[in-house]
């Protein structure tokens, strides 16, 4: 009726409203041009069409009305003309096609049955092969945030971050129906919800693309604009003034989302993580290090920090001054409450407020500089982090930022995942030779780096917290629960070589000092009892290479303490790449850099993540994962 017309009634998750009476779909959280909605029951389809497509609801009208008279009257092949000018015959109830010229515009035209192929007419839904969706569960179990990385295109396709998100959400959905499938019997389940988050065009509509395009030169114009459009978001983030309209943005949109769906889903409790892709995960971790966390927090963590490291105590900084024969100045440190964490933060401006002379303070710079080299250094200690002892803290991960004020989150997220990310690479340009193993995110405890192996550029983090051992990444298990048969194979075959190769160099190795043996026979017991030692180590060593696990199962073996990034658990995770990848790295590295919008086991290690921290587990726990 009438009061129905005015009913907007949410659809896709929620993400869409549809307002009745206007018959329009608007999209809720983002930009969308507004969709038409058709109410109808007359559907039209062509040759090459793959589906049903309803006419509009006046002419719909007309055709039930000619339709209801032929059935009253029995009178057929009825001639109708649509608004387009296009015919439609009603032969008898079963046959109904719509004729449409090839040349509307010709006034020369024959009749409309002598010109292109009929489309077919039906009325009603009955007997359409199309599978209508049952549409997504209800229940909300976590809420994340999808920012993008450079340019208005995220994949190979060139399609928006909402397009991109779209599908992430779509395979979320069924890895969660192939591998969660008892916990949503329970009720256990519902789904993730996964909203993009554009800053590009925000960043672009400041007039800096009017300023570019009157120097841009006029050659190869295609390319100076795609320049202009994506290459060039990775310096204007370098740009303090717009480094600053980018983590604005994404900051006000990430909270304006979130007060957004809490209004729309007033009965959420779920927690809140963020994922970005290459640039958009180094806004977020820049983001994140200089969010501030509650004050009991930082309590609670220094006093974790004093009894779990070396690192803490206040009788420590008093050594330190011992040693430096600055005893007289352990009262001043002890008023401030100054741990030794607390010194190595410091810079020349927290010293000078303390009182502390310039001579005093060069030994104590030159010491915190010695301690701190191979620590999160960084070459230019930021003179704008806040006077106050708590902002310290945050300064150890300011880590040659571009001088900005970072805005805070409503929020503490969960879980931070980024795929494809280049912070490795920023964080090492930026002067930053090693992350504190006792460094975590501020208001986020969980951090996933997931990389496929062609990516040019992804980079790792794990080495920076831990450059003295040699590792690999954790390999993120397939969806299907095995390792694919070609690297399988190729593992295989790298492990016979290593064992043919040590065998021949032993070998050799056997020869060699049997040839250059000395003849005297008093030696000849010695020089074979060491023939026999040779032997034995030439056939011990290929031994003990072979059961030496293969290199993508190594993080089976002793586990590696990577710190406190990830609540101590591992960061880095490389994707299996594909078969026909194999053959080129080269060829498919553009791929490799926009695959995990599609990428089921990107999506999965999401999924078990999230909902791990909900004590939900997956039906079947993949081999090799954590």
């Amino acid at each position: 009726g009438k009061d129905q017309d005015g009913v907007v009634v949410p659809t896709s998750g929620g993400r869409y409203d549809v307002h009745l009476r206007a018959r329009q779909r608007v999209a809720v959280y983002w930009d969308e041009e507004v969709a038409e909605v058709r109410r109808c029951t007359w559907f039209y389809k062509g040759d090459k069409d793959n589906k049903f497509i309803p006419y509009s609801e006046s002419f719909s009208e007309e055709l039930e009305e000619a339709y209801m008279i032929a059935m009253t009257l029995g009178e057929w092949k009825k001639k109708l003309e649509s608004p387009n000018r296009e015919v439609i015959i009603l032969h008898n109830p079963k046959l109904m096609v719509h004729y449409h010229p090839v040349a509307s515009s010709d006034d020369w035209v024959s009749t409309p049955t002598e010109q292109g192929r009929p489309r077919t007419v039906k009325r009603g839904v009955e007997n359409i092969a199309v599978e209508i969706p049952n549409g997504e569960p209800l229940q909300i179990d976590h809420l994340v945030f999808v920012v993008h990385g450079i340019g208005p295109a995220c994949d190979i396709r060139f399609r928006s971050i909402v397009q991109c998100v779209n599908d992430f959400r779509n395979v979320s959905l069924s890895m969660l129906q192939a591998h969660f499938r008892k916990a949503q019997e329970q009720q256990q389940v519902g789904r993730v919800e996964f909203l993009p988050v554009n800053w590009h065009s925000s960043l672009h509509s400041t007039g800096v693309d009017v300023d570019l395009e009157r120097i841009t030169l006029p050659s190869i114009n295609r390319l100076r604009h795609f320049i202009n459009d994506t290459i060039l978001d990775v310096f204007f983030y370098n740009s303090s003034t717009y480094c600053q309209t980018i983590v604005d943005t994404v900051a006000s949109e990430m909270n304006r989302l979130h007060r957004l769906f809490l209004q729309r889903n007033p009965h959420f409790r779920g927690g809140v993580s963020i994922a970005g892709h290459s640039l958009g995960s180094l806004i977020l971790f820049d983001l994140l290090t200089n969010q501030k966390a509650d004050p009991e927090e930082d309590e609670h963590c220094a006093q974790g920090s004093r009894t779990t490291s070396s690192t803490g105590g206040i009788e420590e900084v008093k050594e330190v001054l011992k040693k430096l024969e600055l005893s007289e100045y352990c009262d001043v440190f002890e008023k401030e409450k100054m741990d030794r964490q607390a010194l190595l933060l410091c810079t020349e401006e927290n010293l000078k407020e303390m009182g502390i002379p310039l001579g005093p303070r060069m030994k104590i710079l030159h010491y915190i500089s010695s301690e701190t080299e191979m620590k999160v250094w960084s070459p230019s200690q930021h003179g704008d982090s806040s006077e106050d002892g708590r902002s310290c803290q945050y300064r150890d991960v300011g880590l040659g930022q571009v001088s900005a004020n970072y805005p805070q989150l409503n929020y503490k997220p969960t879980i931070f995942f980024a795929f494809g990310s280049p912070i490795g690479m920023f964080l090492t340009v930026r002067g930053v030779k090693r992350i504190d193993p006792n460094y975590s995110l501020p208001t986020c405890k969980g951090f996933f780096n997931i990389f496929h192996p062609f990516d040019p550029v992804a980079y790792r983090i794990e080495p920076m917290i831990v450059p003295e051992l040699e590792f690999e990444p954790m390999l993120l298990p397939h969806h299907k629960g095995r390792k694919r048969m070609h690297l399988e194979l190729k593992e295989g075959l790298t492990r016979m070589s290593v064992d043919l190769k040590n065998n021949l160099l032993g070998s050799l190795r056997v020869a060699w000092q049997s040839f250059t043996r000395s003849p005297v026979p008093a030696l000849e017991a010695g020089s074979s009892e060491a023939e026999a030692e040779a032997e034995a180590g030439a056939e011990k060593q290929p031994d003990t290479k072979a059961e030496e696990p293969p290199a993508a199962v190594k993080e089976e073996t002793p586990p590696i303490n990577v710190g406190r990034l990830n609540g101590g658990n591992r960061i880095d995770y490389v994707l299996q790449e594909k078969p026909i990848e194999s053959f080129n790295e080269y060829l498919f590295a553009l791929q490799g850099h926009l695959c995990y919008w599609e990428s089921e086991d990107t999506v999965l290690l999401v999924l078990k993540e999230i909902y791990q921290t909900q004590g939900i587990t997956l039906d079947q726990p993949l081999p090799g994962s954590q």
